[in-house]
C-alpha cells in the first residue's frame, strides 16, 4: 500500500528501528524493492533521485507514477520520496507525482544560502502535504567524508533545522556516497549527540558502504532512515555478470538480476529492523 512518508518514519522513530530508503533507477528496481520488502515483512522508501530523473529523459512523471502503481498493490507500507533535489522546477512536481516527501539539497551552498534555499523548499513542501529532508555537513566521497572539519556540528543542525523548519536530516557522520566496499566508519559517538540535539529523526546518507554491525549501532544510538543505493547496483551487475548477456532477450538476465536486488533489501532490511 503506498503511504505517506512521515507515517513510516514516525512509526520507526517511535519503534527504535530503522528504516530503508532504496534507490530506483529503474521499474526491475523499484519491483526488486518491494519483493525485498515483503519478503523481510517491513516498510519501505522507494526514492527517485534527481539523477535518476535526468537518466529517464528529465521527466519524473513516468518513472514516479509507475513506481506509485507499484506502491499501490504492495502487501507492505510503501511510501515514495523524492532525493537530492536542487531544482526547483523539479521539487514543484513531487505533489503530483505522488510523492510523499522530499529531499532538499542545497548542502553545497555557503551555509546562510543553504539554510535561506531549505527554507523557502520547507515552506512550499508543507504547504502541499509532503514531508521534507535537508543535508548539513558533507557527505560526499569517500575521501572528502573523512577529512577533518566535514562532519555536522550539533550545534549547528539544531539551529539549521530550528531556523528552517524541516522533518528530518542527513548529516555527516563518517558514511560516503557510492562506496562499493563495506568499509565506512561511522562516528556513533557524534550519531548519539546529534539525536540529542534534535527534535527531528536523522538520516544517514551513503550507507552502502557500512557494514551491517555499524548499521545496527548506528540506528541504536538515532539513526531512522537509511538511504542505500550502490549496495543494489552492485547486486544487480554482479547478477548480469553471473548470468552473461548470452540471450537476446533481455528478461533471461534481468530477472535474475532483480531477484539479486530483492535479497539485498530484504537481507538490509532484517538488519535495520532488528529482526
Amino acid at each position: 500500500m503506498l503511504v505517506p512518508t512521515a507515517a513510516i518514519i514516525d512509526n520507526a522513530r517511535q519503534g527504535g528501528v530503522g528504516v530503508g530508503a532504496f534507490n530506483v533507477i529503474t521499474l526491475e528496481h523499484a519491483e526488486a524493492i518491494i519483493t525485498g520488502a515483503e519478503t523481510a515483512h517491513q516498510p519501505v522508501l522507494l526514492q527517485i533521485s534527481q539523477n535518476c530523473v535526468k537518466f529517464h529523459g528529465g521527466r519524473l512523471l513516468p518513472i514516479a507514477r509507475a513506481t506509485a502503481a507499484l506502491a499501490a498493490e504492495s502487501a507492505v507500507p510503501v511510501a515514495l520520496h523524492l532525493d537530492h533535489v536542487d531544482d526547483e522546477i523539479l521539487l514543484h512536481q513531487a505533489a503530483d507525482a505522488g510523492c510523499g516527501s522530499v529531499m532538499i539539497d542545497a548542502s553545497h551552498l555557503p551555509y546562510a544560502d543553504n539554510l535561506t534555499a531549505t527554507r523557502e523548499a520547507a515552506e512550499w513542501a508543507h504547504k502541499h502535504g509532503l514531508w521534507i529532508e535537508a543535508e548539513l555537513g558533507e557527505i560526499g566521497g569517500k575521501d572528502g567524508a573523512h577529512a577533518p572539519g566535514v562532519r555536522t556540528d550539533p550545534d549547528d543542525a539544531r539551529k539549521f533545522v530550528d531556523a528552517t523548519g524541516v522533518d528530518a536530516l542527513a548529516v555527516a557522520v563518517g558514511s560516503s556516497h557510492a562506496m562499493d566496499t563495506r568499509t565506512a566508519s561511522l562516528d556513533h559517538a557524534l550519531i548519539a549527540r546529534l539525536r540529542d540535539a534534535l527534535p527531528v529523526p536523522l538520516v544517514l546518507h551513503g550507507s552502502s558502504g557500512v557494514p551491517d554491525d555499524a548499521l545496527r549501532a548506528a540506528v541504536r544510538h538515532g539513526m531512522v532512515k537509511i538511504n542505500i543505493g550502490t549496495a543494489l547496483n552492485v547486486a544487480f551487475t554482479n547478477a548480469l555478470r553471473d548470468h552473461g548477456l548470452t540471450t537476446t532477450d533481455p528478461r533471461k538476465y534481468l530477472a535474475p538480476a532483480r531477484d539479486a536486488m530483492a535479497a539485498t533489501v530484504a537481507h538490509l532490511l532484517g538488519v535495520l529492523s532488528g529482526a
